[in-house]
């Protein structure tokens, strides 16, 4: 029979200062040159990392209300809109939105400077931010209008709350065509002059548990540099896409989404970006750790680049014309050699997320845990899996 532990057990070693940790890059090795059994009946936990550009990320934000009080219809943050849809002094600010006096493409490609996620990364520098808020007064709320200066410290709450994180794999980005193009995929340039990709790969969290044995709702995450939790499925959440034998997603398939304390998080692993002729967006650090349940768990956690695959896919017509097509498919391995073959042209790949910095994610949680500063939490609730029968779905136009 072989080996079975639960949380608690782990948990309890993590207290006791005795619980052996690596990360799924380190476990790899241990694999090769040990076996899974044996590997399995000592590693109590493998933890993942993953930094890169998120787009479905933003925070939500108590302000507090100025004397006399104000019900908010309209809310700027260094220019930025947030969105005040909600109860009269709170405001949900998205990574992606931009000043109204932005340029956009007008000019192509606009170069998107500034938007939501450099003002996250602003407010954890700790820098101070022109706040304006208008509203339309009422008996209760007879204020109009508020201009003032605020920091991070100066907020009540500050909830960083993403709804689509860490995906499950992802495309390789190309162009076809014979023009530039510009997208969430960076600069692509024409004829297949470049690859792009944006995963870590055997280090991404997700594919470290392709079937969302461990990751679920409650499960206690590193996030932007401080303690998170999944708080539900993501968006876009396609967990029955195609899988290989090893159980991972032969694409884009599971998404999390995740929430924790801003004010607890650092600018190092919460940065604005911007994206030329596209926008702007945060780059979020995030890993997860994998308690090694039994040895399949340990087996699904020493998977190697070489082993994961995604879909080269056109971005000039396939992908803004949701065609679904694809020009084949690649491994991580390949793509992190620097170079890739398509249509019998080598073509120079690079990275949209920093596998470096995945990396120091994933040996900073590996730390937390072995100095008892971090436990793991069960999942009250399981991610919807591969055999849930959900799938993403277009637009309907009627």
């Amino acid at each position: 029979m072989g080996i079975k532990r639960t949380y608690d057990e782990i948990n309890e070693k993590i207290k006791a200062g005795k619980v052996v940790v690596v990360t799924a890059e380190e476990v790899i090795s241990m694999v090769e040159e040990q076996g899974v059994q044996k590997v399995a009946e000592e590693v109590d936990v493998v933890t993942t990392g993953t930094f890169g550009p998120m787009c479905s990320s933003g925070a939500f934000f108590n302000f507090g209300h100025p004397k006399p009080r104000i019900k908010m219809q309209k809310v700027w943050m260094n220019g930025v809109p947030a969105y005040t849809g909600i109860a009269a002094v709170d405001a949900y600010l998205g990574v992606n939105e931009l000043p109204e006096y932005d340029p956009l493409n007008s000019n192509h490609p606009g170069e998107f400077r500034y938007g939501g996620g450099h003002v996250i990364e602003d407010l954890l520098l700790g820098k101070k931010i022109k706040f304006e808020a208008i509203g339309y007064g009422t008996d209760c709320y007879p204020r109009k209008k508020i201009e003032t200066y605020i920091t991070l410290d100066d907020i009540n709450e500050a909830t960083l709350f993403n709804p689509r994180n860490a995906y499950q794999n992802y495309n390789c980005a190309v162009n076809l065509s014979d023009r530039t193009i510009y997208t969430y995929m960076g600069v692509l340039k024409p004829n297949l002059g470049n690859a792009h990709y944006c995963s870590a790969g055997q280090l991404s969290p997700l594919l470290n548990d392709p079937y969302y044995r461990t990751i679920g709702i409650g499960t206690r995450i590193f996030l932007g540099g401080g303690i998170g939790y999944v708080a539900w499925h993501g968006t876009q959440h396609n967990p029955c896409v195609p899988r290989g034998e090893n159980g991972v997603p032969l694409g884009g398939a599971g998404t999390i989404a995740v929430i924790g304390d801003l004010k607890q998080m650092d600018a190092r692993w919460l940065r604005g970006t911007s994206f030329l002729g596209y926008g702007s967006t945060l780059t979020v650090g995030l890993g997860i750790p994998i308690p090694i349940l039994d040895e399949d768990m340990l087996r699904f956690t020493a998977v190697k680049d070489e082993d994961i695959f995604c879909p080269i896919v056109d971005y000039s017509e396939a992908y803004p014309q949701g065609t679904g097509e694809i020009l084949g498919r690649v491994s991580y391995a390949q793509l992190k050699s620097g170079k890739i073959e398509i249509n019998g042209k080598e073509v120079p790949t690079a990275p949209l997320s920093s596998y470096p910095k995945a990396r120091e994610i994933a040996n900073i949680l590996k730390d937390w845990i072995k100095q008892g500063k971090f436990t793991l939490t069960e999942p009250v609730q399981s991610l919807p899996g591969a055999d849930s029968g959900i799938q993403s779905k277009p637009l309907k136009e009627v």
